[in-house]
């Protein structure tokens, strides 16, 4: 896999926001990477030295239309956490 084709997006929340204070950024990742993928992705992306990766599976969500029922599609989030002298990542440009 590609390295754009594991990080899709970040994830820009109130709680990611308050995290990027302590180096900690967060990404919706594709399903299949596993952490050691993921870390390299970072920092081929992104040019920073990349400490430590947690992931998270999300099941989809149950959901009805009229009679028609199905689920949401199941996503991975992956907070990756920088070395302390590792440049910060520049997610809005000023």
């Amino acid at each position: 896999m590609d390295a754009r084709d594991i990080i899709k997006r970040p994830v820009i929340t109130e709680r990611s926001s308050d995290l990027m204070a302590e180096k900690k950024y967060t990404f919706e990742v594709d399903v299949r990477a596993n952490k050691t993928q993921v870390k390299d992705a970072v920092q081929e992306i992104f040019g920073v030295e990349v400490e430590k990766v947690n992931i998270m599976n999300y099941k989809g969500k149950f959901k009805r239309m009229g009679k028609h029922a199905g689920y949401t599609n199941k996503r991975r989030k992956a907070i990756i956490k920088l070395t302390a002298d590792s440049k910060e990542i520049e997610l809005f440009e000023a």
